[in-house]
């Protein structure tokens, strides 16, 4: 039998699933819209979206925060048909590093 607590994870950063609601608008192929984060970390998230992107596709995202504007660049990952995407972050600048950072210790509180 296979056990999931066994399995070693591929991930750099832990996720945080935020107690409250965080909302990113984002871009892929000329397509907008805006989606509820499930969960998130340094190095990605999670986007509860009925939309349909293939892996690899490239997106932008802009957060919707209080702690002020957050642009990353990112590409689709992995897709849960009917619930979401998962998101890699590829691109993110100096600026908007210390707010993402910010943005995860207040959810973490």
């Amino acid at each position: 039998m296979y056990s999931l607590a066994s399995a070693p994870s591929r991930r750099l950063n832990s996720r945080l699933t935020p107690e409250h609601e965080v909302w990113v608008c984002w871009q892929c192929n000329g397509r907008e819209d805006v989606s509820r984060v499930r969960d998130l970390s340094l190095g990605g998230l999670f986007l509860e979206t009925r939309a349909h992107r293939p892996i690899g596709d490239s997106t932008k995202i802009d957060f919707l925060v209080d702690e002020g504007q957050i642009r990353v660049q990112a590409v689709v990952r992995h897709i849960c048909p009917g619930a979401g995407l998962g998101l890699k972050f590829t691109a993110l600048t100096d600026r908007d590093r210390p707010r993402l950072a910010a943005l995860l210790r207040r959810l973490r509180h």
